[in-house]
Formats: structure tokens, sequence, C-alpha cells
């Protein structure tokens, strides 16, 4: 691979909900391509949809955080370092291995659909809070973060009153131009109180899963630690398919007809909408030892990013990816990765989304936007993209 060869991360859409068109041209000519780091470094872009699941379930291909290179500039990224104690989404077993075992008892789907009736109430509060401001409103602002935020506050034991200080600490970790000082003074303030937070647990537990874990053998740096990155996946990313999904329904009526004809198929609903938009837009993978894959030789120690959009949208894999079908079984998908670190809060996501689709279009039938689509703020300067707001209105009555 020559450095006249490698190309740089496309990052530019073409729509609101369609991934950059140079991804899909890379796919069909190319499915894993030379790719040049921000840094110097040389190594690989994969789009399709078999490559993808292929890199994320091998163990040779490394999820070390010290081992990554970034395929997009970050200013505030300082260099590549190990993960901290308890930071288990940048480790390999048996490291993980561990750590996942803690967890995967506290977000089984079971305990996550007895939490169905709670996040059922928390978004007819926002609901019927919407509706006594009246219209317009920022859907994100109003419904969109604070459903999320609220479930993930509560499951952790987060103090009703803290909520909107870790919601908007976590949200300013993932903006991408974040300069270096005020990342790390963010990363300091959120981590300062999700230590006092786990230091309370650890005096007077409560019935939350931070308080359960410090019945483990789980130190203090380690509790904070996983609490803190469990909050911003669990905020974050859940918000941001909140809104951008009822974003995407507006704009396909069609499909927002399915929604409401069909509300016995939300499930299948919610798949469709995580394949199709797709809000992560990359993981990274560095080649413990030298790899052949997709008939190119992958060097030890060259990272490899997965473009998650575009492995979606691959038509190998699911015909006409490039249109909703909310009827389309969309099994297979890797919106929540593949593999060991497949995102383990996968289920409390998509029971969040569940209650909110149906429920925000059922109370307000005639819900629209309340400026141009293309007015409309998209998260393109962020980590995990989706809109900074979602301008919508309705008729009173």
């Amino acid at each position: 691979m020559t450095e006249t060869e490698a190309i740089t991360m496309p990052t530019v859409r073409p729509t609101p909900f369609d991934p950059p068109e140079d991804l899909s041209r890379l796919r069909e000519t190319r499915p894993i391509s030379p790719l040049a780091y921000p840094d110097g470094h040389r190594g690989w872009l994969v789009t399709g949809h078999a490559l993808a699941r292929d890199v994320l379930a091998d163990k040779r291909f490394s999820a070390r955080s010290e081992l990554r290179h970034h395929p997009v500039e970050e200013p505030g990224q300082g260099p590549a370092q190990a993960a901290p104690p308890g930071m288990f989404i940048s480790t390999d077993p048996p490291v993980h291995t561990r750590y996942r075992h803690l967890l995967a008892g506290e977000f089984t789907v079971r305990r996550m659909r007895r939490l169905t009736e709670r996040i059922e109430e928390i978004t007819t509060a926002h609901l019927d809070a919407m509706k006594r401001q009246g219209p317009p409103a920022d859907l994100v602002e109003t419904f969109a973060m604070p459903i999320p935020a609220l479930v993930i506050g509560e499951l952790l034991g987060v103090p009703e009153e803290e909520s909107e200080r870790f919601q908007a600490q976590g949200g300013r970790m993932t903006q991408m131009d974040l300069p270096r000082e005020e990342r790390i003074a963010t990363f300091l303030a959120l981590q300062a109180h999700m230590k006092e937070l786990v230091l309370a647990k650890r005096a007077k537990p409560t019935d939350d899963m931070l308080s359960g874990l410090t019945r483990s053998d789980l130190t203090d740096e380690e509790l904070t630690n996983i609490g803190f990155m469990l909050l911003g996946a669990g905020l974050d990313t859940t918000a941001n398919m909140i809104a951008l999904g009822a974003f995407a329904l507006m704009r396909h009526p069609g499909q927002l007809a399915v929604l409401r004809a069909e509300p016995d198929r939300i499930d299948q609903i919610v798949e469709e909408l995580l394949r199709y938009l797709s809000i992560i837009p990359f993981l990274v993978r560095t080649a413990l030892e030298d790899v052949e894959l997709g008939g190119e030789l992958v060097r030890a120690g060259q990272s490899v990013t997965i473009s998650i959009p575009a492995a979606n949208r691959d038509p190998g894999r699911f015909p006409d990816p490039d249109t909703l079908d909310l009827l389309r079984p969309s099994g297979g998908h890797v919106a929540f990765g593949h593999g060991v670190h497949q995102c383990l809060g996968q289920q409390l996501a998509r029971v969040e989304m569940q209650a909110a689709y149906p429920a925000l279009f059922a109370r307000f039938p005639s819900l629209r936007l309340a400026v141009e689509p293309d007015e409309v703020p998209l998260r393109t300067d962020m980590l995990i993209y989706g809109v900074h707001r979602l301008p919508v209105t309705w008729d009173l009555g």
C-alpha cells in the first residue's frame, strides 16, 4: 500500500439521513480500502457488511485504545493511551471479559423489559410538558434528550437534580472540535461528580445499578469509570436516535403511516431505523498480527476503521438499502457493533425507542418541522451523529 493509494475518511453527507457517497462507491469497488489517518498512520477502511462483521468478531483485531489510530481529526484528542481501569470497551479479553461478566446481569432483556412501564411514564410526562408549553418546541431539548438522561440516571442512581449537569457534561465530551484543554476539564469534572456518586452508593446503597456493583470486587476507580462510560453511552446515543429517527419519519410520511398503522411491529420498525440511520460513524480495531482480510494483507499494528453506515447500507445484505422500509426484516445490522464488544445497553436503547416513537406521533398527529429541512443543524461536528436541535410544531386542539 502506497501513500498515493490511501484515501482519507469520507465525512460529507449528501442528505441528513444518508452516509457519504464515497463510502458507497468504495463498498462497490473495494470494500477494504487503504486509509490515510490524520496522524500519518496508514491503515484500512472497511465498508462491506460481511467484512465488518469479520473484523468485529475476530480476536486478532484489538479494541485497545493505546493501539488505536483515529480516522478523523479531533483537535481535543491527546496521544493514544491505555484505557483506565473500568473503561472496558477499550480493552480486550480477559480484562474485558471480567467487566462484561459483572455488568451483563444488569442489562438482561428481562430487566430492560421490566423498565418499560417506568420508561413509558417518563415519556408521557415529557409529552404532557410539551403539550402544556405549546408549539413550537425543540424536540431534542424537550423530548429526545431528557428521556434517556432520566432513564440512565435512574439506572445508575444519579439524583434527579444532578441529571442536567451530567447531561450537559456528557454531551460536551462527544464534541469533536472541543479544544484539548476544555475536553480534559470536562472529563475531569464529570469524573469527579461520578466519583462522588460512587462514594455515596458505597456509604448508603440504594436500588440501582451502581449500588449493586459496590457489592462486587470493583475498586472505586473502576466503578467511577464504569459509571462515567455507561452514562455517556446510554445518554447521547439513544437521544440522537430518538431525535434523528423522528426527523426521518417526518420526512418520510409513507413510513410514518406504517408506524401508526402497525404498532405491533414496533420492534421491527426500530431495527430498521437503527440500520438506516446508523448514528455511530465508525469503530476502529487494530491488528495484533498479520491478517488476510478481503484479499488484502493487514499488517500487525495497522488500524482498521469499520464504517457502520456503509456496512448497514450494503446491498449484498439489505436489498434496496438506501430506502427506509419499516417493514423490512432488518436483523443482522451492525448499528450496535458485533462480537464480544457488541453494545451492552442495546436492549435498553431499544425499549426507550419503542416507547418514544409511537407515543410522540400518537400525542401529536400533526407534528411537523417548524423550519425548512436544510435549516435543521446536524451533528457533523460530533462523534455521535444526529441533530443539535429539531424545531417542531403542531396544530392546537
